[in-house]
């Protein structure tokens, strides 16, 4: 440990290493390349939900300093998935207000995290108020629920819509956009939740779309790199290519095991993840995703340019006798992070969504480490352990660290969950998955982080959102 724990936090820490098994510890990239920064999105780390547009999960910048740490959380009355960092320093977050469940944007104090102003959107879907990114000007990206794709500004402490264009030519009524992310173009490519793939072209007002294959649906967000957008649907991963006029292609498409049905802690039937492109030598030389599959999910790569399948590995062993994840993985140089929701007790699921199978599950927690060999010749679990994370894991290369959050059971050595559970951040060492610092948030649904992606800003803090806000940690 770095620094001295409060007791209860020293006490569940040491029962959590206790139940890691862990491999021997494998060499990792000493500088991994990221997938290639986006000259129509915001920095590098903070423009997206997963990072940047390739939705790698990881930062160049470093997590909070060694030493104690202090936590604020501020309370929003809103479940907050999505916290970004402009190159301005003021984080934005679209949230979902609990009362009414409209998509509300809040415009964060640096210093403290909490709001200083707030804009509401129009009611969609669950996931359209979950998806967004920011722009080279700072800006907000995202569909509301009129299926308006805006570009929210922030200008003198105040937020205001600075331009819109409709999508409901594209976009029949009745569906919703659920992903976005721009192109190497400017363009703005979306995927619906029913499977249909467009672009947008502000400048010009047009939008090009492709229905994919009927049944097909999308219930994550879409990631792209200059070789083009992955896409995953509720049946396979696409990788798809503009037109000279902007109309989506597919250049290459991979089904995968979509399993009996829809896993509990997973929020639809099918892959719980968004496409994370990573690799050794561009930063996008693979793409990734994890399957349905029963018992076990599997971590499944593909080679980027081709679609060509380099491995299938089960993941998420360690923590009992089935897998599954609603998270996307962490993608840096040859290595791939999966964390397990299995048993995940969210309070509410999408419109629509099917009933689990099995109907319910112990969340017992889980994390993987698989490495592709340097040959590209196939895949390599290196590490697999029992870490109850209860957020989406962030890699900081600046200290090479997973952040997350932990759920604790409230009586340790079980699996059980309830609304008084304790919450905990924590830094993980990517080398072996030990759980190296810790640092108590609170108690409570308050605190729960609901498997949601943490940010990690400029200066070593950290927004995290939870069922009611956005927590802050940082040094004092």
């Amino acid at each position: 440990m770095r620094f001295a724990l409060p007791s209860r936090a020293v006490v569940l820490s040491a029962a959590a290493l206790l139940a890691i098994a862990v491999a021997a510890p494998a060499s990792a990239d000493a500088d991994p390349p990221l997938p290639p920064q986006n000259p129509y999105a915001g920095p590098a780390g903070t423009a997206t939900m997963h990072g940047d547009t390739g939705s790698s999960d990881a930062t160049p910048l470093a997590g909070p300093p060694p030493g104690a740490l202090t936590s604020h959380r501020a309370a929003l009355a809103s479940a907050c998935p999505t916290v970004l960092d402009g190159s301005d320093g003021y984080p934005v977050a679209l949230c979902t207000a609990i009362f009414g469940q409209a998509p509300t944007v809040h415009l964060l104090d640096p210093a403290t995290g909490d709001s200083i102003a707030q804009l509401s959107l129009a009611k969609g879907s669950l996931l359209g108020g979950v998806y967004a990114y920011l722009d080279n000007q700072n800006r907000l990206v995202v569909v509301d629920g009129n299926r308006d794709l805006l570009r929210i500004g922030h200008h003198d402490g105040t937020l205001s819509v600075d331009s819109s264009l409709s999508l409901a030519g594209a976009v029949p009524a009745g569906d919703s956009v659920v992903g976005l992310s721009p192109d190497w173009q400017g363009r703005v490519w979306f995927a619906t939740a029913n499977g249909v793939v467009g672009t947008a072209d502000e400048a010009t007002g047009t939008v090009r779309t492709l229905a994919l294959p009927a049944g097909e649906q999308v219930a994550n967000s879409i990631s792209t790199v200059p070789g083009g957008t992955a896409v995953a649907t509720t049946s396979a991963l696409y990788l798809l290519t503009a037109a000279p006029d902007g109309t989506p292609q597919i250049s290459w498409r991979q089904a995968y095991d979509r399993g009996p049905g829809r896993k509990p802690g997973q929020l639809s039937w099918g892959t719980g993840s968004t496409p994370v492109f990573f690799g050794p030598t561009t930063g996008a030389d693979y793409v990734a995703i994890t399957d349905n599959a029963v018992p076990h999910e599997h971590l499944l790569v593909y080679r980027a340019d081709t679609g060509a399948q380099v491995c299938s590995v089960p993941v998420l062993l360690a923590a009992g006798s089935e897998s599954g994840t609603e998270n996307a993985p962490i993608g840096a140089g040859s290595s791939v992070f999966v964390a397990s929701t299995y048993g995940y007790p969210y309070p509410a699921l999408p419109a629509g969504a099917p009933a689990s199978v099995p109907a319910s599950a112990d969340f017992e927690g889980g994390m993987s480490r698989v490495d592709v060999r340097p040959d590209g010749s196939g895949c390599d679990l290196k590490w697999d352990t029992a870490t109850r994370s209860a957020a989406v894991p962030q890699l900081t290369l600046g200290d090479h660290l997973i952040h997350t959050v932990l759920r604790e059971p409230l009586i340790p050595g079980t699996a059980d969950t309830s609304i008084l559970d304790p919450y905990y951040y924590a830094e993980i060492d990517p080398q072996t998955g030990a759980v190296v610092r810790t640092a108590f948030l609170g108690a409570g649904f308050l605190f729960d982080t609901l498997q949601m992606v943490g940010t990690t800003a400029p200066g070593g803090v950290v927004y995290q959102g939870t069922m009611t806000g956005v927590v802050r940690i940082s040094a004092p």
